[in-house]
């Protein structure tokens, strides 16, 4: 989201976190700014019984952890490299410096805080108040882009999008193939495609 010479000019590192290394847990106290330069992360919390409920995944580019930075109150969810990753970590007197010097960048940054309190607000009306084909096509729907093809591949396994909505993976795996009998899903040599009929 921020180029990175910029961060980088305003001496921020760059950290190899390899896949499965845990960045920070449920409870740490936020003292630095991330951005994915390669890599996946994700945010996650777990129940009383073990179960995971991912609270978002970021990819190359994008940045996590902000809100307990800014606002400074400890992470409310843990990060994990899902993959080997490469991130830039910029102390928060770094960042307040550099968004003060970019106001077109703290603009970007507030848009896209925006949209993640908007990617909240879904979930959480979501996981309320409909079935699970509803609950997925959402997912699919946020996360993916509309292509003048009017089909594209959806990015998460059947594992992350019961970590996303809250459901069993079973209960993914029979609803997936409901909306592939409804025409909304295909799946193709295993992978799933979000299809829209014209």
């Amino acid at each position: 989201m921020i180029p990175e010479d910029i961060l980088e000019a305003h001496h921020a590192q760059r950290v190899f976190l390899p896949k499965q290394t845990v960045l920070w847990q449920e409870g740490d106290s936020a003292l630095h700014y991330y951005q994915i330069s390669t890599g996946t992360l994700k945010m996650s919390n777990f129940n009383n019984e073990g179960k995971e409920f991912v609270q978002g995944i970021f990819n190359d580019g994008q940045s996590l952890g902000e809100p307990p930075l800014l606002g400074d109150f400890p992470y409310p969810a843990s990060a994990t490299a899902v993959v080997d990753s490469t991130l830039l970590r910029l102390p928060f007197s770094g960042l307040k410096a550099l968004l003060l010097a970019n106001p077109e960048i703290h603009l970007e940054f507030s848009i896209m805080l925006s949209k993640r309190l908007q990617y909240k607000a879904m979930m959480m009306k979501e996981m309320s108040s409909y079935d699970p084909e509803h609950r997925i096509l959402s997912i699919v729907d946020y996360f993916g882009l509309k292509e003048a093809s009017n089909e594209y591949e959806v990015p998460f396994t059947r594992q992350e999008l019961a970590n996303m909505t809250g459901l069993r993976v079973e209960t993914v795996i029979r609803t997936i193939k409901v909306l592939e009998q409804k025409g909304a899903l295909k799946i193709i040599k295993r992978k799933v495609f979000r299809y829209y009929q014209v």
